[in-house]
């Protein structure tokens, strides 16, 4: 025997996407100033129909209500434009930005590996030309880090001081 009873409250999906918090918070804000100088209009109406004294301090405060609701509404706006701007960006593989940081990750990297390159080139071409052969160098071919001077200031046997074993380098 089924009782037929259905869950107090059922989750449904919604199509639509929630309200950032501060959105929401000056959104529930302003329906409740909106509403409140709606009823304070009606009330102002009544009265002024029905020629009650009360009538005339309640329509300078309705006009007072209408400038801080419309404010209100502006405030929603606003802050709904303001946290598109900080937060808006959508991470999707196909945004924009994304991709610019992607190819520029790719180039960096491109660029640490010929530099890496390049620094062993010149270690080995250093140590080769500390070999035994390299007492006599070459007519017109300039020594290891010659006449032009080299990355490392100019100077001659100079190197720069190489990380230790685990340790990081600092270049």
């Amino acid at each position: 025997m089924s009782t037929g009873r259905r869950e107090l409250w059922v989750e449904e999906p919604v199509g639509r996407r929630r309200l950032p918090d501060p959105v929401r918070t000056v959104a529930v804000r302003a329906g409740l100033i909106t509403a409140l100088t709606l009823i304070q209009a009606v009330a102002a109406y009544l009265l002024t129909v029905g020629g009650a004294w009360l009538a005339f301090p309640l329509v300078l405060s309705s006009v007072g209500s209408t400038v801080v609701a419309t404010w209100s509404v502006l405030d929603v706006w606003v802050t709904r434009q303001v946290w598109n701007q900080r937060y808006g960006v959508v991470s999707e593989p196909s945004s924009t930005a994304r991709q610019l940081r992607r190819e520029r990750r790719a180039a960096r990297r491109a660029a640490r590996e010929t530099a890496r390159i390049r620094k062993q080139r010149e270690r080995a071409a250093a140590r080769s030309a500390r070999g035994p052969a390299a007492e006599a160098p070459a007519v017109g071919v300039p020594a290891a880090g010659g006449a032009q001077g080299s990355a490392r200031g100019g100077r001659r046997g100079a190197r720069a001081p190489q990380p230790g074993r685990g340790e990081l380098s600092r270049a």
